[in-house]
Parts: C-alpha cells; structure tokens; sequence
C-alpha cells in the first residue's frame, strides 16, 4: 500500500497553513511529520485521515495493484490523536469490545491481552471519564496499534504520558508498526518517532 499527497494545499481564510506538498508514504517505512505548535502538521495528518478536506491537490491510496476508492479509504488507517474523543460512559472492557466488534483486531491477540498490556488493572472497572489523561492516552494508542489495518497514523503520541507510559509507548511502536506504513507528528521530540525513515518539515512546504 501507498498513500500519494498530490500537490496537497490547505488555507483558512486567506492564510495558507502548507502548500505544494508532494509525497509518497510506503508500506513498511515510518515518516515524521515535523513542525511547532500550530504549524499545520496536526492537518495535514487530519487531511491524510479524511477528517478535513484539502484547499488543493489530492489524498491517494494505492494497493498492489489497483487505486483505493476515498469511501473507503478509512479501512486501511488507524489514528490516535489528543483531539479525538473517547466513549467515557464505556469501561475499558465495554470500550474494547464495542470497537473490536466494529474494527479488525491484529493477529495473536485479544481483548483480554490488550487490557493486560494497557497495565491498569486497579481500574479496569471504572468508566473511562474517570481516567487520567494519560491514562485516556494510553487508550486512544492501544486502539490504533492494535487495529488491524496497513497504515497507523499518531499525532503527538507521547502527549500527556509520563516518563513511565513514554517507555510504554516506545515498546509498542516497537512491536507492533514495523511492517505497517507509519506516520508520526512531533513537535521534534525525538521519542516520538526516532527511529525514522524519513523526515518531513512541515515549514519547508509555507
């Protein structure tokens, strides 16, 4: 699989966040897309998801041997995102079963390893409104890791994880994005996404 930014724009108003974005992301290799705060990675990934609509060019998807229709386009990703809401009136059980039964899990896991993994035993009972922020965070990264689907996509992963949940996050990545197509926003935090195959400063494209 392939994901083609062709002559990619996005403005708001008159003011244009990036412009003239030409690239290519492979199965198999992870990207970082770089930049400060509030300098148009976050949309970028969005437009890539199909949340946002670009101002110009074109979001493709490719498989081995045929184009991917945009209707469907939301099959072969999984994200997680600080902005993206969880179901907090849900358990942690309720949350992974009722997205499991509408998402393919990857191969040689279940449910009740994933909770093992996500290490919060002590509340596995409560609902998720009562989580911490980086509790929620580690949630919101166990769904997307574990989704079965050839492109995972993280905005800013190591947000509002301790020094505890970073290590958590890093062996993840470890384990389970190597064969997949990964693209990593980060304000340059290193943890986020090192190693990398390939670096993309969002600024070169103003």
């Amino acid at each position: 699989m392939k994901i083609i930014l062709e002559s990619l724009g996005k403005r708001f108003n008159k003011q244009w966040i990036f412009d003239g974005l030409n690239y290519e992301f492979e199965l198999g290799k992870r990207y970082a897309i770089l930049g400060r705060n509030g300098s148009g990675k976050s949309t970028l990934l969005q437009i890539i998801a199909g949340f946002r609509v670009p101002s110009n060019g074109k979001v493709l998807f490719k498989g081995f041997d045929k184009d991917i229709p945009v209707d469907v386009h939301y099959k072969y990703i999984s994200i997680a995102a600080p902005y993206l809401e969880l179901i907090e009136d849900f358990n942690i059980s309720e949350l992974l079963k009722f997205h499991f039964g509408l998402k393919p899990l990857i191969p040689n896991i279940d449910i009740d390893e994933i909770e093992s993994l996500l290490q919060i035993s002590d509340i596995r009972g409560k609902p998720v409104k009562q989580y911490s922020s980086g509790m929620k965070q580690r949630l919101k990264l166990a769904l997307a890791f574990f989704t079965h689907t050839p492109a995972l996509l993280l905005d800013e992963p190591c947000s509002n994880l301790d020094a505890h949940g970073i290590k958590w996050y890093r062996e993840l990545l470890a384990s389970y994005s190597a064969e997949r197509l990964t693209v990593i926003c980060s304000n340059h935090q290193e943890n986020e996404y090192f190693p990398v195959d390939k670096m993309i400063e969002i600024e070169h494209y103003k």
